[in-house]
């Protein structure tokens, strides 16, 4: 038969562009990469990669609903949005982030094609808990509330569903970290941060505590971006899962073991060995500096993914720790500089 296409959204953006990548490693090339291309530097992240096509947000979106890619299509791997968690702009939000979305899901369930999408952590806000409930969901920005609300229509229609609708499944994923995030700038993860503080100062700087918590000992679930790829591919291949799925690790850890993970391994490119974390504080490597004002009652001091819906649905791989992640990442980084 003709192989199909696979629209992958935000194709050049940091989750998009490692979900290409990982296709291409299983030999998928036929792949419609569609991304905002005003941001054009974002290019570079799909070099390496095997496209069939790369078509700007707009044109794409108009062209599907105008029917050019009716039956063309296997998948959609929706990881597009304005993730900007400081955007304070509420209507282009919701245009870009909840009216796109929409769009898309409507034609994918009425073409009968899977549609996997990111969803965001970030629709828990000051929640303590991380289940995929509605009682639990507490979005602190406007970033969070648009991917809440697509969240929600997604759940109407898969209660509706009959058993001939097509695979929907949203991934909330946690905090991500990994290769391909540069042009992400301030909006990139700590451990790209940490990466770059480290080789430009000799140091790396945390927060001092806050809510309770001790010096760099507020906890988050990092998630290295080549696992995050990995559950894409798994519901790829497992049509007949929907829902919505955290994707973390299920692991907390504190910005300490971070950053600690982050000046081992770049020590290690100078052939020196790892040192615990009161060894690396002593010598200076890390540092503390006061919490800012403008983050207090807005920041997220732990999160941690509870996993059981994933491990539910099939996906029993296990999730690199900070350690393990941060070694892989370090290594990429100093390749890539």
């Amino acid at each position: 038969g003709v192989t199909m296409y696979t629209i992958v959204t935000g194709a050049a953006g940091f989750i998009g562009s490692n979900i290409v990548k990982a296709l291409n490693e299983r030999g998928v090339t036929k792949i419609i990469a569609v991304d905002n291309l005003k941001r054009a530097e974002k290019f570079k992240n799909l070099v390496d990669c095997e496209i069939a096509d790369y078509l700007d947000k707009e044109g794409f979106i108009e062209r599907l609903l105008a029917g050019h890619f009716d039956g063309a299509v296997d998948a959609v791997l929706h990881q597009g949005a304005c993730s900007d968690t400081m955007e304070m702009d509420g209507h282009y939000m919701m245009e870009n982030n909840f009216r796109y979305s929409l769009a898309m899901l409507d034609w994918c369930q009425e073409q009968k094609v899977q549609f996997l999408y990111a969803s965001s952590a970030a629709t828990y806000g000051g929640s303590s808990e991380f289940r995929e409930e509605r009682a639990f969901e507490a979005p602190l920005n406007v970033y969070g509330y648009s991917k809440f609300l697509f969240d929600q229509i997604v759940r109407q229609r898969l209660a509706e569903a009959q058993g001939d609708n097509s695979q929907i499944a949203g991934f909330r994923y946690f905090n991500v970290y990994g290769p391909r995030e540069s042009h992400k700038g301030r909006m990139a993860s700590v451990a790209f941060h940490h990466y770059n503080q480290f080789r430009a100062e000799g140091k790396v700087k945390l927060f001092e505590g806050c809510d309770g918590y001790g010096n760099g000992e507020q906890k988050r679930d990092f998630v290295y971006v080549g696992d995050v790829a990995k559950v894409n591919l798994f519901f790829l291949d497992h049509p007949d899962q929907s829902g919505i799925f955290n994707v973390g690790t299920g692991r907390a850890q504190s910005f300490n073991e971070l950053a600690a993970a982050n000046v081992n391994s770049c020590r290690a490119l100078q052939g020196k060995s790892a040192e615990p974390l009161d060894a690396l504080l002593k010598k200076g490597f890390i540092e503390y500096i006061p919490f800012p004002e403008a983050l207090k009652g807005k920041y997220q001091s732990f999160t941690q993914a509870d996993l059981s819906k994933l491990r539910q649905a099939g996906y029993d791989a296990p999730f690199a720790s900070v350690e393990e992640g941060v070694a892989q990442y370090v290594q990429w980084l100093n390749r890539h500089v």
